[in-house]
């Protein structure tokens, strides 16, 4: 965590340069854009907000480019971007279609960058063994239906478990989440009692339970206080020293989450997205064997029609080299790259954004 940290509190300032000059982003400049006083802020997720922090410094280390970035939530940063109030947006729940309707500045693309994973993390102190649990079973703690850590719903999914007689407390976002998104989405999918009831989104009217704000207020949260449960992006948990839980997944195999289980959750996506995917595409719940349950993308949200043309070339090219060299930095902050074929579908969708003459 300390080393995240310290890199975003180095933070995030972009420059770049413009050369050339077409009415798209065909002739970006891969090498960065070194002589641009332009400089971007964005805002948005927090679960990628690890790697976006290195990105951007690594970023500015190399072409001299500065971005600026506010992690307020996948909620904040889909306001902002239809208010125009930033360069770009970042989210872990893509807009609806209604939300891209109120997009002041037109239509609003979706570019992932890569992928994550919400893990199940609890704070069980003197437990030795990795918790197991199902869909079911922790919609229904979420719901308030199961109250103790040894209820018989927990303990038959953990046989020989010496499982403590105590309260559950559940933490929860308290802002507008992304995470939250991918979390409920879950619930959704595979309990009808939450499908019927609090349901998917970014928000929701949680029955039960404390909030906290960012990956990093639920993770705090889980931290401090024995016989809690939570979840946070991976990234969170391994960093923070929390426990996490195997999960069940669709084939009935409890999974741990890994880069290399949530790989295999976005496995069969790669192959079947057409040139004209909009990317705004689920990999919740998937089949297979060895995939993790509670995956996603996470997305940066970008103007199709930039009215800035040093800002403009500043984000295209920025994305490039997100896409040519910036995933081998996501395996170390407990990200998965994008397949190789997606991204090189998305390098070339990056010409589809449209930049004024100039850039």
């Amino acid at each position: 965590m300390k080393h995240w940290k310290l890199v975003a509190a180095a933070a995030l300032l972009v420059a770049c340069s413009s050369e050339g000059s077409n009415a798209t982003s065909d002739s970006a400049n891969p090498s960065g854009s070194a002589g641009s006083n332009a400089t971007l802020t964005g805002a948005g997720a927090t679960f990628p907000y690890p790697i976006y922090s290195k990105w951007f410094s690594d970023y500015a280390t190399e072409t001299g480019v500065k971005i600026n970035y506010q992690s307020i939530g996948s909620g904040g940063g889909i306001r902002q971007v239809q208010e125009q109030t930033v360069d770009f947006g970042a989210t872990d729940a893509p807009m609806s279609s209604d939300e891209m309707g109120k997009a002041k500045g037109g239509p609003v693309l979706h570019f992932p960058t890569v992928l994550g994973a919400d893990v199940i993390t609890y704070n069980l102190p003197g437990l030795t063994s990795r918790l197991r649990l199902t869909g079911p079973v922790l919609a229904d703690i979420f719901l308030g239906r199961v109250k103790k850590w040894n209820a018989p719903a927990i303990a038959a999914l953990n046989p020989g478990v010496n499982l403590p007689n105590t309260d559950i407390l559940v933490v929860h976002r308290s802002d507008g989440s992304g995470t939250t998104y991918i979390f409920t989405s879950y619930l959704t999918a595979v309990s009808p009692a939450w499908k019927a009831g609090p349901g998917a989104g970014k928000e929701v009217a949680w029955p039960v339970g404390l909030g906290g704000k960012g990956n990093e207020g639920v993770a705090g949260q889980v931290k401090q206080t024995p016989g809690s449960i939570g979840y946070v992006e991976l990234a969170y948990a391994k960093q923070n020293g929390l426990a996490y839980a195997l999960m069940q997944n669709a084939a009935g195999q409890f999974v741990d989450p890994t880069l290399e289980s949530i790989t295999a959750a976005a496995g069969a996506i790669a192959d079947t997205l057409t040139d004209n995917s909009d990317y705004r595409v689920s990999i919740i719940n998937p089949n297979g064997a060895n995939a993790y349950p509670i995956a996603s993308m996470t997305w940066l949200l970008v103007y199709q029609n930039q009215t800035d043309a040093a800002k403009g070339r500043a984000l295209v090219d920025f994305l490039r080299w997100a896409y040519e060299k910036g995933q081998p930095a996501a395996s170390a902050l407990d990200y998965a790259p994008l397949p190789d074929k997606m991204r090189a579908k998305l390098i070339t969708r990056l010409s589809s954004i449209k930049l004024p003459a100039g850039a």
